[in-house]
């Protein structure tokens, strides 16, 4: 008997140390971290109020979007994400003893209560103002009930094409627009977003740009190693016609066809093109047979009195275009095989003036032709040096040119002392117009003013290398010359 009672005093004991040994286990932790981001933006957030099922702590965010619940027993358990105007999220996972269980959550933004934004309000430039900058700001007003990041849309459309221009994910309340075309109708309309209901459009507010100066010099600069096309009024101010990003130059203004002409380079060839005064407008006229010569830079064009056609030279050829790119014909050669560098076409269209020189650029001959292309009247050849600029007086009696009468040649196409000449056709003669020409300079593309009581010429210094210089000066009249733009060639005067 007291065998048997030890025996079951053993058996008592295992058993006490068999559910001591569950009882233990049943009570081991873990603990549970994680993070909570915006779904859309990825951005932490803080304040978010975490809990779970089974029941555990209850915590909250940090300004990092982190959390930490520590002593969770060893289980299953489904942890939640909850925040204000964000769609409560549920994640699974699995605690295990002494261990560190990591979830993620991405809270949406709730639909459900979020109102929209109000209409946006255009406040600058007010609806159908006048005599607008074209550089200028827009500006509106637009507030959100649930102080929602707002987003904008800005549409721009003009009266003068089909042209939309759309700016997308503006965020402030405000655009800034420049190069608007001048005397030019817009209309602008603005959409908000706030990323949860549908984008909210403004009403359409419309104003005008001011109407482009009137201007009459033409001249070329050069910005980052492309020619730029630029216009001024009598007062000097200036005005860029053309894109910094072109190579345009050699303008030439036609004021019965309210345009202005120009060069351009078109891949490998240069062709002709024609633009409104504010440099609007730009179109192509020569196609298939280009503009071409031996030195781009010193080829010229010239078009008739009304701007309905051009002549433009193409090596040894003379051709005739419309001002449209049609009907393009040849309606000369060099007899010699001498290439075309220069021509002008006399106000009444019964002259044609041609400069031709060889491949290099001298053995400089400049003749007069008629329109069925005869030679009628010599007027330079046989002397060495550069020539440039050919120019008819709006009767046609006088022609302008430039000769370098020093006959320097080289093969960098350098003039040591050019200077301007005027050819008489009653008088059958050249002479040289005194200009108060600096010495170690070169007067170069001279040309007749309006009225042609000045000359506007370029002038630089002899080296090739020193600033360009635009200069007006009056034909006989001694101390008269004087710079009207600095850093400037290839002008014109209209």
């Amino acid at each position: 008997m007291k065998y048997l009672y030890k025996i079951a005093s053993v058996l008592f004991l295992l058993g006490l140390v068999s559910c001591s040994e569950e009882k233990i286990g049943e009570s081991q932790f873990g603990t549970v971290t994680g993070k909570v981001v915006n779904s859309d933006t990825f951005e932490p957030m803080e304040n978010v109020k975490i809990l779970s099922s089974p029941t555990t702590s209850t915590v909250f965010t940090d300004a990092e979007g982190k959390f930490t619940v520590s002593n969770v027993k060893v289980g299953e358990y489904s942890f939640q994400a909850q925040k204000d105007g964000f769609i409560a999220k549920f994640e699974a996972v699995t605690v295990t003893a002494n261990n560190t269980s990591e979830i993620v959550f991405e809270l949406s933004k709730s639909t459900a209560n979020n109102k929209p934004p109000t209409v946006p309000v255009l406040a600058a430039p007010t609806d159908n103002s006048t005599s607008q900058p074209i550089n200028l700001e827009l500006s509106w007003t637009v507030t959100d009930p649930d102080n929602d990041t707002m987003t904008y849309t800005i549409n721009l459309r003009n009266d003068k094409n089909s042209d939309i221009a759309v700016f997308t994910d503006i965020k402030d309340k405000k655009l800034a627009l420049t190069n608007l075309m001048y005397g030019t109708k817009y209309y602008w309309q603005v959409s908000v977003s706030d990323g949860v209901n549908a984008p909210i459009l403004s009403t359409i507010s419309a104003f005008s740009t001011i109407a482009f100066p009137a201007t009459r010099h033409l001249f070329v600069k050069t910005i980052n190693g492309n020619n730029v096309i630029f216009t001024a009024d009598d007062t000097g101010k200036q005005y860029q016609l053309t894109s910094s990003d072109k190579n345009y130059w050699r303008p030439r203004r036609n004021n019965q066809a309210q345009k202005i002409a120009f060069i351009g380079t078109t891949g490998s060839q240069n062709d002709i093109y024609t633009m409104n005064f504010d440099g609007t407008n730009i179109k192509k006229v020569t196609s298939s047979i280009p503009i071409a010569g031996f030195n781009a830079n010193y080829i010229g064009y010239s078009w008739n009195a009304s701007g309905s056609e051009f002549i433009y030279p193409n090596f040894d050829k003379l051709y005739r275009i419309k001002s449209d790119g049609s009907g393009v014909a040849k309606i000369f050669q060099t007899p010699n095989g001498k290439f075309i560098s220069e021509c002008d076409w006399s106000a009444d269209g019964s002259k044609i003036a041609l400069k031709v020189n060889d491949i290099n650029g001298y053995g400089v001959e400049i003749y007069v032709i008629n329109p069925s292309g005869v030679v009628v009247t010599p007027i330079l050849a046989g002397l060495p040096g550069a020539a440039s600029g050919l120019n008819f007086s709006v009767s046609g009696l006088k022609l302008l040119y430039a000769r370098d009468v020093s006959g320097f040649e080289n093969s960098n196409y350098r003039q040591l002392d050019s200077r301007i000449f005027e050819y008489s056709f009653v008088l059958g003669n050249s002479y040289e117009l005194t200009t108060g020409k600096p010495q170690g300079t070169n007067d170069l593309d001279v040309r007749y003013s309006p009225n042609e009581a000045e000359l506007i010429f370029m002038n630089t210094s002899n080296d090739g290398l020193s600033v360009k210089n635009v200069v007006k000066t009056g034909i006989g009249v001694t101390d008269s010359r004087v710079i009207l733009f600095t850093g400037a060639s290839m002008p014109d005067w209209e």
